[in-house]
C-alpha cells in the first residue's frame, strides 16, 4: 500500500545564480579544440528541466588526438619529480578553493544537488587534491638491500603511462578529483571522458587550471560511453583504464581493456547494508539511515540503502526511521533548507519510478513517500518500504535513488549470512553497542569499508573500494597512487 496524504513538497528557490559555463570544444593538448563531429548532446538542469548548454558528442577520432597528447606529454612529466608535481596539484586545489562558489553553482545546476551537497562534493575534490599532493612525496617500497648473496635490489616505483578515465554523473568533479589527483602524483598523463550527462565542471576546471599543467597532461573529450569510453577502454596506447560507473559498464571496459592487456581500476555499484542489533542506538540509527540513505538523493553507491535490524527492535526502529524520513526536505539548487534534490535525468527519474511500481506489485509496504513529486524537475519523495521478506528484489537491486528498504533478523549469523548475499562487496555498518560484536561482525562481512556506528563517512587518507561485483583497486589514500603506478625490480651483481 501506499501513503495517500502528500507529505513532500519541492522547496524552489526564489533566483539561483546563473552558473559560469565552460568553453566548447575537447580539451586536448592544454586547449578546448573543434570535435571532429558536429554532433552535441543537450546539458539538463534536471531540477527545471531547461537545458543549460551543449557540449560535443565526441569520436573515436577525438579519444585518438587525444590520448596522442598524453602520449606525447607523458615522458617529460614522468621526468618530473614528486615535489614538482605534487606543487600542481597545490595549484589545482587553490585554484578550485578561490573558485568555489563558481563550482558549487555550475555542480549544481547540472546535477540538481541542494547547496550542502554541492558545497560537500567542491570540499572533498579540494582536499583530495592536497592529500595527493603529500602523498606523491611519500612513497613507500621495500628497502634497498642485499636478498641475493653479492646482489643489490632496488625498488623502482614508476608511472604506468597513459591512463584512461571514465567517472560517473552522480558526482562528477569530485569522481574526476579522485582519478586525477592520484594520477597525475604518480607521474602518469591522463584522458578523461565525464558522464555525457554532467561533463560542466570537469570541463571547467580543465579551463581553469590550463596555464598550470604541462599541455597535453591532461585531457577531457566528452560523448557517450558506447562511443567515447569504449574506444579509450579499447586504446593500444592506453596503459590503464579507470572507471567509477554501474557493474555493467565496468564489464564493458574491463572486456574491452582485455584485447591489449591493460590494467583496469574498477569502482563499481553497491547495495549496502545496515546492520542494527537489538542492542543499538536505534535513534541514532534512524538519523544515520536518514543522511547515508538518502545523501544526494540516494544517487550513491555506498548509500544506506538496505537496512536488516533485529526482530525484537523492528518496530520500534521502523517507527523511527519512518519519522526521521518524512521531516526530509526535498527542494532545488539554491533552496538553502533542501537535504535532497532531483534525481539526475528523466530517464533514471523513470527507472527509479519502475523500481517502485515492482515493489508494489511484489506487495511490499510503502510506509512512507513512494511516488513522483508533480511540478517541474525529476522529484521522487523520499521512500522507506517495510516488512521485506527475505529474497525480494529490493534485497539485492540497486535502485540508486531515495528509497530505503527495511527487513528482520533473529540471530548473528543469519545477519551476516544475509548482508553477505548480494553480488555487491562496496561498503556495510553495523550498529551495536557491544564491543566484542563490534569487532566480530566487521570482519564477516564482505565489504571493503565497513563502518561501526556511522554510515557514509569518508577520509581521504583511507581507501575505497569494494570486493565482487563492486570491482577492485581503491581511490583515495595512498593505495590510490599505488594503483596508478608500476614496480620495478633492479638487481646489480656485486660480486
Amino acid at each position: 500500500m501506499t501513503t495517500e496524504t502528500a507529505l513532500f513538497t519541492v522547496i524552489r528557490a526564489d533566483a539561483t545564480p546563473a552558473p559560469s559555463l565552460p568553453a566548447f570544444g575537447q580539451f586536448i593538448g592544454g586547449k578546448f579544440v573543434p570535435s571532429t563531429s558536429t554532433s552535441t548532446v543537450d546539458i539538463v538542469n534536471p531540477a527545471t528541466e531547461e537545458v543549460l548548454t551543449q557540449v560535443p558528442a565526441g569520436t573515436a577520432e577525438d579519444v585518438d588526438a587525444a590520448v596522442a597528447a598524453a602520449v606525447a606529454a607523458k615522458d617529460a612529466w614522468a621526468a618530473t619529480t614528486p615535489r614538482d608535481r605534487a606543487a600542481v596539484l597545490l595549484k589545482i586545489a587553490e585554484i578550485i578553493e578561490v573558485n568555489r562558489e563558481l563550482f558549487e553553482t555550475l555542480e549544481a545546476a547540472n546535477t540538481g544537488k541542494p547547496p550542502a551537497v554541492a558545497e560537500d562534493d567542491i570540499s572533498s575534490a579540494i582536499d583530495t587534491f592536497r592529500f595527493s599532493a603529500g602523498a606523491a612525496r611519500a612513497y613507500s617500497t621495500l628497502g634497498a638491500d642485499d636478498y641475493a648473496e653479492n646482489h643489490t635490489s632496488v625498488i623502482h616505483r614508476e608511472p604506468v603511462g597513459v591512463v584512461g578515465v571514465i567517472t560517473p554523473w552522480n558526482y562528477p568533479l569530485l569522481m574526476a578529483a579522485w582519478k586525477i589527483a592520484p594520477v597525475l602524483g604518480a607521474g602518469n598523463t591522463l584522458v578523461l571522458k565525464p558522464s555525457e550527462q554532467t561533463p560542466l565542471t570537469t570541463l571547467k576546471l580543465a579551463e581553469l587550471i590550463a596555464g598550470e599543467i604541462p599541455a597535453g597532461v591532461v585531457n577531457i573529450v566528452t560523448g557517450p560511453g558506447r562511443v567515447v569510453g569504449n574506444r579509450l577502454s579499447e586504446h593500444p596506447d592506453v596503459d590503464l583504464v579507470a572507471i567509477t560507473g554501474s557493474v555493467g559498464s565496468g564489464q564493458k571496459v574491463a572486456a574491452a581493456a582485455a584485447g591489449s592487456v591493460k590494467r583496469v581500476h574498477l569502482e563499481l555499484g553497491g547495495k549496502a547494508p545496515v546492520v542494527v542489533f537489538a542492542d543499538a542506538d536505534l535513534e541514532a540509527a534512524a538519523k544515520g539511515v536518514r543522511s547515508a540513505g538518502f545523501w544526494n538523493g540516494g544517487q550513491e553507491c555506498g548509500a544506506a540503502c538496505r537496512v536488516l535490524v533485529h526482530e525484537s527492535v523492528a518496530d520500534k526502529f521502523t517507527e523511527l526511521l519512518v519519522r526521521e524520513i518524512s521531516e526530509i526536505t526535498v527542494g532545488t539548487p539554491g533552496a538553502a533548507d533542501a537535504e535532497i534534490g532531483s534525481m539526475i535525468s528523466k530517464a533514471h527519474y523513470e527507472r527509479v519510478l519502475a523500481a517502485l511500481d515492482d515493489i508494489r506489485k511484489d506487495g511490499l509496504t510503502i510506509a512512507v513517500g513512494g511516488r513522483a513529486i508533480e511540478g517541474p524537475g525529476y522529484f521522487i519523495e523520499p521512500t522507506v518500504v517495510t516488512n521485506v521478506p527475505a529474497g525480494a528484489g529490493i534485497t539485492s537491486n540497486e535502485i540508486f535513488g531515495p528509497v530505503v528498504s527495511v527487513e528482520t533478523f533473529s540471530t548473528d549469523e543469519e545477519a551476516v549470512t544475509r548482508a553477505n548475499e548480494t553480488i555487491y562487496g562496496l561498503a556495510a555498518s553495523v550498529w551495536t553497542k557491544d564491543s566484542a560484536r563490534s569487532l566480530t561482525v566487521p570482519r564477516k562481512l564482505d565489504f571493503g569499508t565497513v563502518w561501526v556506528n556511522s554510515h557514509l563517512v569518508i577520509a581521504t587518507e583511507m581507501p575505497w573500494g569494494g570486493f565482487k561485483g563492486s570491482g577492485y583497486g581503491r581511490d583515495l589514500s595512498s593505495y590510490a597512487l599505488d594503483d596508478f603506478s608500476r614496480t620495478k625490480h633492479v638487481m646489480y651483481n656485486r660480486g
